[in-house]
């Protein structure tokens, strides 16, 4: 993520900067940065007076009284005015008390291990690509300043430090000397162990969301340089939204969206999921593939996806972990005469990803063995421009609570860009 997210219509596939865009690149439509000038819909940058039509207290001269000869005069008083008033001191005054932000997914488009390093980590070479499927993260600002407290609609997520949005909230905190402590609800939408980044994201939204609260003291490069300490694949959330991703992975290139917007995807996961762990673990270096990423990212910036470009060498190891998927990916081919671009499977899986059609096969219907299975059709790829993170929807209550209490232009004062659409 990178800068500014705003929450748009799901299903399609991102290409942008996270959270400084997204608030301005997939689903951008207005970009928030996290330059001290800017605070997203803030009192002191977001309110315009001009915005809103007073109306003031009229006196009304009425004609003389022909039989008394006394001026009238009638006092109209507006009600409305008070409470406009008053409205404007609680901007004022109001912080930023909460946030709901979404949190995309991504898929590796090619994933290239080149090499075991001394620290024990693999290098890789992979073509990140956000999409639309994500979760949401609902930050509230705790009245303590003791602990945070996370829930989740989905039973197994932990709740405790295990859990990448306490660690990112923990980081942040150690890094700026901030005391900001946060209620926070998980509405999970993307599975766990798929392959998909589900929680790495979930930690670059929390990063930026806490930097959002305490006035944006770190900058976005700072907030994507301290996330390679939670996990590898935090840093590429911070991004435009594509990008090709070295080192651990946590070495992000920004590069312009290789794949057409308009692309549609089915993506089909089995309930099993992959350890990463296990994965890397029966990985053999003897048995990835010799070809060069780079020739991946330029072929395929040239002439788009196809079969031979899709090349993920976490495959073998994981299908060696979890064999039912190696017949999953073959079925999906099989079933699909044709009609996708490319079958492979995301990360250490275990989501197989289908390019090239919206309409996953049949089998997964009609087949027991599959009727526990994730599937979701991605409709239309978008292109994230400024940072993944901002592709969140700012609900800034403190702001916005009194305008809707008063009835006052709320919904001119909590405009929202649709930017999937």
């Amino acid at each position: 993520m990178a800068s500014t997210h705003l929450l748009c219509s799901y299903h399609h596939l991102f290409t942008g900067s996270f959270v400084q865009n997204c608030h301005s690149s997939y689903f951008r439509g207005t970009t928030v940065s996290c330059s001290p000038s800017y605070r997203p819909y803030s009192s002191s940058s977001s309110v315009n007076q001009s915005q809103f039509q007073r109306t003031q207290f009229v006196r009304e001269a009425i004609p003389s009284d022909s039989k008394s000869g006394k001026r009238q005069v009638e006092i109209v008083y507006d009600p409305d005015e008070r409470l406009n008033k008053l409205a404007d001191e609680v901007d004022k005054n109001a912080g930023l008390s909460r946030l709901t932000l979404f949190s995309p997914c991504k898929i590796n488009v090619f994933l290239r291990i080149t090499g075991k390093r001394e620290d024990g980590f693999h290098d890789l070479a992979s073509l990140f690509h956000v999409i639309s499927l994500g979760d949401e993260i609902k930050f509230s600002l705790s009245p303590t300043k003791s602990k945070d407290c996370l829930s989740t609609n989905v039973p197994g997520v932990p709740l405790d430090d295990r859990n990448l949005i306490m660690k990112a909230l923990n980081l942040y905190r150690k890094k700026t000397g901030t005391d900001n402590f946060f209620w926070i609800h998980l509405d999970k939408k993307v599975p766990t162990g798929a392959g998909l980044g589900g929680g790495s994201s979930n930690a670059a939204t929390a990063l930026w969301a806490a930097n959002q609260f305490n006035g944006c003291l770190a900058t976005e490069k700072e907030l994507q340089e301290w996330s390679s300490e939670i996990g590898s694949d935090v840093p590429f959330f911070f991004s435009h939204g594509a990008a090709y991703c070295t080192g651990r992975g946590e070495v992000v290139q920004d590069i312009p969206p290789p794949i057409p917007f308009d692309i549609p995807m089915v993506l089909i996961k089995p309930q099993q999921a992959c350890s990463t762990a296990e994965v890397y673990k029966r990985l053999r270096l003897d048995q990835t593939s010799k070809i060069d990423p780079l020739a991946l990212l330029e072929k395929i910036s040239r002439n788009g996806i196809s079969q031979d470009v899709c090349v993920n060498d976490l495959e073998l190891p994981a299908f060696d972990v979890l064999p039912s998927l190696k017949r999953l990916k073959q079925r999906v081919i099989a079933a699909s005469h044709g009609q996708y671009d490319a079958v492979f499977m995301s990360g250490s899986g275990s989501t197989i990803v289908g390019i090239g059609s919206p309409d996953p096969p049949q089998f997964v219907y009609d087949d027991d063995e599959y009727k526990d299975v994730f599937v979701r059709s991605q409709l239309s790829p978008v292109l994230l421009t400024v940072g993944i993170l901002n592709l969140i929807q700012l609900v800034l209550v403190g702001l916005w609570t009194t305008r809707v209490q008063f009835n006052h232009l709320f919904c001119k004062r909590k405009t929202k860009n649709n930017l999937y659409s």
